[in-house]
């Protein structure tokens, strides 16, 4: 497959394991927007949110779930935001879903 993500998830592109289990893999971002920016990827191949299946929903469930412990792993008491990017005009570069957990700074609103 030429997806980027799914070359990164099955090691064939190197990338820092931030956390990984039998559902999703999380990595640092290359280009951070925060001092900290992980993605969480379902391993299974979604092309975005709009994709996403009734199927889905406990996957998508477990990303949130994953989210939330990667970031008090990394003590983000104060806060963080997790975004997923959907299409083109939503600001998604790479077609495989993937949420953004950012943090270690205060955030902005609006976002965009």
């Amino acid at each position: 497959m030429s997806c980027l993500f799914c070359k990164i998830i099955e090691g064939t592109i190197p990338s820092t394991t931030l956390y990984q289990d039998e559902l999703c893999y999380a990595f640092a971002d290359i280009d951070p927007k925060a001092p900290v920016h992980i993605l969480i990827a379902p391993r299974e191949h979604i092309a975005s949110m709009a994709e996403a299946g009734r199927t889905d929903s406990a996957l998508l469930g477990h990303l949130m779930w994953a989210a939330a412990r990667i970031a008090r792993a990394n003590n983000l008491d104060k806060g963080y935001r997790v975004v997923v990017n959907t299409g083109p005009d939503g600001g998604q570069s790479v077609d495989h879903l993937h949420v953004h957990l950012l943090g270690g700074r205060a955030m902005a609103w609006p976002p965009g």
